[in-house]
Parts: structure tokens; C-alpha cells; sequence
């Protein structure tokens, strides 16, 4: 293998590893590629040596290693997906007179991770850091409507895992199947009242490499504004279509 076909290679390798819910095997990892083996024997091997992936003799399986871990770390540590989205909020804001918002998934919770606020609008509880129900945030079910079935069906199994703040949102599993499979098909959520009363909100999602929802970008408005959620979706939607570019993400 000449050396940049070995590192395409390497790093195909690594995400593939990191789609999969544990360690697997080199012949998996040669299948699932469409490498010969003998190579993948051959790629595994040195990034063991460097740390990037682990062998579990026992399992005969090979997993992610520490130095993979590093790599991740590191990302965070820099900031990387806010330093991208950042402009595009404050854009948002400044077009729109609109509070845009950076949130990502955190198992069935919407966690902020960014806030553009324009000058004297009415304070939300969307702060930094403050984690939401999923299920009721436009951004988590921008998100969700993205998943697998089998995963949303893991984060609300039953009706108990449904959390209510004022009367109104999905409360039970099939319900938010039909929330879900209508949002998806817009290409957008809307949320009218099922966080605070009065603000209606609109989201999209970013997508990452493997056409999987990375975060969602949205926008909050008081519901006594004369605008339509359709005219903020549009904005939302071409905002998260430039992240998923800017994250290297494939468009669903």
C-alpha cells in the first residue's frame, strides 16, 4: 500500500469503529470496507501500535483505543462544532430579530451548547448548558426524527420515560412516532408552547459523516410575533445545511 491510500485507509477504519456499539472482528472490519483482509491485519497492527485501536485476544475482536479517545478530547477541548456554528447563529439572529440556539442530543435531553440573543428579547429558560426533554424541544426532535426507530424506541420505551412541562407535546410512544415520521418528511420541528408558554420555536439538523443527526440549530420567538414558523424554517434549514458542510457531514 502506497502511503496515502494506507491512510485513507486508516482513517476509514477508525470510523468505521466508531459507528459500531463495540469491538468487531478484522474480518467484519474487512467486509464492511471492501479491503482484503491481509491489509486490514496490516492497518490494524500499526494503529495498535500507536494507540488508536486495541485487540482483544479473547474476543478476537478489535476495538477503539486510547489515543482515539485523545483525538475526541481534543475536539471538544477546541471547541470545534461551536467554533463553526457560532457565525451562523449570529447571522440567524441578526436576519431574523430571532433567539438561535446550538443544542445537541444528551441521551433523551437537549443540551445547549450555544445562545445568540438579540438586544431586549424576553429571557428563555434555553441558556447554555441547560439540558430539555428531548420530546419537547423543536432541536431534540429535529434530532430524534433523524434516528434509527430502534433507538428512539430505547430512549422512550413506555409512556413512563415522558416528561410534561405544561400540558402539551408527545406524551407517549407512538404519539411521538407520528411527531417524528411528520417532521422528518418536513425537513424541520416546530415547537408551539411544550417548554414555555408563549414562545414557539423552530429546528433543523446538522448531519455528520455518516448522515447521522449531529445537532440541530434553532430558533425561538414569542408567539405574538408577527411571523410564520414556515418563514423561520427556511432560515433554520439553510443554516443547518451549512453546518453539515462545515462538519464534513453527508445531507441526508
Amino acid at each position: 500500500m502506497s502511503i496515502v491510500p494506507a491512510a485513507t485507509r486508516a482513517l476509514r477504519l477508525l470510523r468505521f469503529l466508531a459507528t459500531r456499539s463495540g469491538p468487531v472482528s478484522a474480518a467484519a472490519i474487512a467486509a464492511g470496507l471492501g479491503i482484503p483482509r491481509s491489509s486490514v491485519y496490516q492497518l490494524l497492527e500499526a494503529m495498535a501500535e500507536e494507540g488508536f485501536v486495541v485487540h482483544l485476544p479473547e474476543e478476537r475482536r478489535w476495538g477503539l483505543g486510547v489515543a482515539a479517545f485523545e483525538i475526541g478530547s481534543a475536539y471538544l477541548r477546541h471547541d470545534g462544532m461551536e467554533r463553526l456554528a457560532r457565525p451562523l447563529l449570529t447571522r440567524l439572529t441578526e436576519a431574523t430579530g430571532a433567539t438561535s440556539h446550538l443544542g445537541v442530543l444528551h441521551g433523551a435531553d437537549t443540551l445547549y451548547l450555544l445562545k445568540e440573543q438579540p438586544p431586549h428579547a424576553p429571557p428563555l429558560i434555553t441558556g447554555v448548558g441547560v439540558r430539555l426533554p428531548a420530546h419537547l424541544t423543536a432541536s431534540g426532535r429535529a434530532m430524534l426524527a433523524l434516528l434509527p426507530r430502534a433507538q428512539v424506541r430505547a430512549l422512550y420505551p413506555a409512556q413512563a420515560a415522558f416528561t410534561d412541562r405544561t400540558g402539551r407535546g408527545p406524551a407517549a410512544p407512538a404519539e411521538l412516532r407520528r411527531v417524528l415520521a411528520e417532521e422528518a418528511r418536513q425537513g424541520w420541528s416546530l415547537e408551539d408552547g411544550q417548554v414555555t408558554e408563549g414562545f414557539v420555536s423552530v429546528a433543523a439538523a446538522a448531519l455528520d459523516h455518516n448522515g447521522r443527526p449531529a445537532a440541530a440549530i434553532g430558533l425561538t420567538v414569542p408567539r405574538a410575533r408577527p411571523v410564520t414558523p414556515q418563514a423561520l424554517a427556511g432560515r433554520v434549514r439553510d443554516a443547518a445545511a451549512e453546518l453539515t458542510r462545515r462538519l464534513g457531514g453527508r445531507p441526508s
